[in-house]
């Protein structure tokens, strides 16, 4: 499968979706030469700032590692099992984290939701501008926590992967299976439990 293949890799919906919606996958094979486009990120960025929030707390904050800086090696050693192998290729790593109790040590219930939804306007938005993303959960999230200063009010969540599509055959047999395996999603009537 060639990279252009690999670009129109859309989900087969039962509705008419925006195309970034329909597009967006999460690959591993990310270029390792390729320099982030500061323009697009920055629009990312943006668009994770304006995502909904409870109350609009806004409790999210991001740690922007470009590839070749120590903010990107210090995410990039604390990832977990695959993840080491191929997030490092990406141009950018981008911790996500939630601030889960407040200023005045009051609990942040939705932090987590809320930050969830603002990675996935980033994710959108990165897509939409021709960048790809990969979210991992799969962290140190003390470690990363510590590394970067952030008190037990701030829990890392999850890291993104930004940049541009690479090969898929530069990754080890089991990824690059699963990285041209077909999409898949559980029906919609499977997951919609009351529709009345």
């Amino acid at each position: 499968m060639s990279i252009a293949e690999l670009n129109s890799h859309a989900a087969d919906t039962t509705a008419d979706l925006l195309p970034a919606l329909a597009e967006r996958w999460s690959p591993r094979a990310f270029d390792a030469a390729a320099e982030i486009d500061e323009a697009k990120l920055h629009a990312a960025l943006e668009a994770a700032r304006w995502s909904p929030s409870a109350s609009n707390s806004q409790p999210w904050r991001f740690v922007v590692a470009r590839r070749g800086s120590a903010a990107f090696d210090t995410i990039a050693e604390n990832l977990l099992g695959f993840n080491k192998v191929w997030a490092g290729s990406a141009s950018v790593l981008v911790l996500a984290i939630a601030e889960v109790i407040d200023a005045e040590g009051n609990p942040r219930r939705f932090a987590t939701y809320d930050l969830g939804q603002a990675v996935a306007h980033l994710t959108i938005q990165a897509h939409h501008d021709g960048l790809h993303a990969h979210q991992m959960g799969g962290i140190e999230a003390d470690a990363l926590r510590v590394a970067f200063g952030f008190d037990e009010r701030f829990q890392p969540i999850s890291v993104t992967a930004l940049g541009m599509l690479g090969d898929p055959d530069a990754l080890p047999e089991r990824l690059r299976e699963r990285e041209l395996a077909p999409r898949t999603r559980n029906a919609l009537a499977d997951i919609v439990v009351v529709n009345s």
